[in-house]
């Protein structure tokens, strides 16, 4: 299941106001929990798009994403070129925003996550108005910058951790059931030396 939590400015834009509140299942699937937030920068639309757990973020234009259908799809592959252009692997997961995956949308109800996603917007507001910055650059400094929500650790490095888990329940996923596997193997005696 992915759910994205709207604001209600970007939920309107897309036709889907007003919106449900669901509740958080903290820890449950964090890497399909996202939340969105529609902003402008000298007349330009732009919608920042937060991991609930993480708060890794991708900045991505607003222009022309006025159905629900357009904005998962235009989130799927910015995000995902984003993730791979960052160097980060996706362990055991085609895609981090799998398609066949049933997708709701909720109006974000987590005051201390908008608190964090409007911090980034005003980076990314003073950072696109110089106009020398590309999206995935100002993306990438967002997610460099230490946040309090996370105990000062980078939105970075919690969402490489949230990969790396989902990478090791994946792969123990597809283990066979009539198959031994060995984690350690302990080193047999060498001949002569008490071998057999």
């Amino acid at each position: 299941m992915m759910i994205f939590r709207l604001t209600a400015k970007l939920a309107k834009k897309i036709g889907l106001d007003p919106l449900p509140v669901l509740p958080c299942d903290k820890g449950k699937d964090p890497l399909r929990d996202w939340n969105a937030h529609l902003f402008t920068v000298q007349r330009t639309q732009y919608i920042l798009v937060t991991n609930t757990e993480s708060l890794y973020s991708l900045v991505m234009p607003g222009r022309g994403i006025t159905t629900d259908r357009q904005f998962i799809q235009s989130v799927r592959t910015s995000l995902q070129a984003f993730v791979t252009g960052q160097g980060h692997h996706l362990k055991g997961t085609k895609d981090l925003l799998p398609q066949d995956r049933e997708t709701f949308f909720s109006k974000i109800n987590n005051r201390r996550i908008l608190g964090s996603m409007n911090d980034f917007i005003f980076q990314s507001r003073f950072r696109l108005e110089e106009g020398q910055q590309k999206l995935f650059d100002v993306s990438f400094y967002l997610n460099e910058t230490p946040m309090s929500y996370l105990k000062y650790r980078s939105p970075k490095d919690v969402f490489q951790q949230l990969l790396l888990q989902e990478g090791e329940s994946s792969s123990q996923a597809h283990r066979a059931d009539n198959v031994i596997y060995l984690s350690k193997v302990r080193p047999t005696a060498p001949k002569g030396k008490g071998g057999v």
